[in-house]
């Protein structure tokens, strides 16, 4: 892979990576909640779920899903019921972003940081941009000629990276305004946004065609 393809192929990703998203969000909400640290948890679960997309480019799946419609609305339906639960919770209270009654013991006991993993993992699985990114753009920036694993590894690095820095930076920044941000007026106001927010992903992904 020569330097300009790299190059190239770094000023797509970061702007995909910057572009308000469901991982975004989620870094946002548990840089408020919990700290940057949390983030870094959540992080992780993110930019694994991309190489599992990435991976997937690579091995043919995203062809397959597009050439299998079953599949295809499998997938689409799975990831859009995640996005509206994750949604969901925030709209009825059950998930706040913003632990504004909590002691600081009560808020070590909601860190959890597999479960932070855990939810950043399936949001980046299911999540609708980085689909299409590692579907259509990515296969775009592999050379067949050249061998494939090195170039997998190359630009699926290159994402992870921007990712893993982009959302840990949003998280500085929200986990800064933290005391700020906790009028409890505030926080249900978020709460609501951000809920909203992520159905819309959902409902976005539901309207995906192959």
């Amino acid at each position: 892979m020569n330097l300009e393809t790299a190059v190239a192929f770094s000023a797509v990703a970061g702007i995909a990576v910057v572009s308000p998203g469901p991982a975004i969000l989620l870094a946002l909400r548990n840089g408020l909640s919990f700290g940057v640290r949390a983030v870094v948890w959540s992080s992780l679960g993110n930019i694994m779920g991309l190489f599992c997309l990435s991976a997937a480019a690579m091995l043919g799946l995203g062809l397959l899903l597009k050439s299998s419609a079953l599949l295809f609305s499998v997938v689409k339906v799975l990831g859009a019921m995640y996005l509206f639960y994750i949604g969901l919770r925030h709209l009825l209270g059950r998930a706040s972003l913003l632990q504004v009654e909590a002691s600081q013991a009560a808020e070590r006991r909601a860190y959890r940081p597999f479960r932070l993993y855990r939810e950043a993992l399936f949001i980046a699985a299911f999540n609708p941009k980085p689909i299409l990114f590692f579907t259509a753009l990515f296969p775009q920036f592999v050379d067949t000629r050249e061998p494939l694993l090195p170039q997998f590894f190359i630009l699926t690095g290159i994402f992870m990276l921007l990712s893993f820095i982009t959302l840990v930076a949003y998280a500085s920044l929200a986990a800064r305004a933290r005391q700020a941000l906790q009028r409890p007026s505030f926080v249900t106001w978020v709460n609501r946004v951000f809920g909203s927010v992520f159905i819309a992903f959902g409902a976005a992904l539901l309207a995906l065609r192959r």
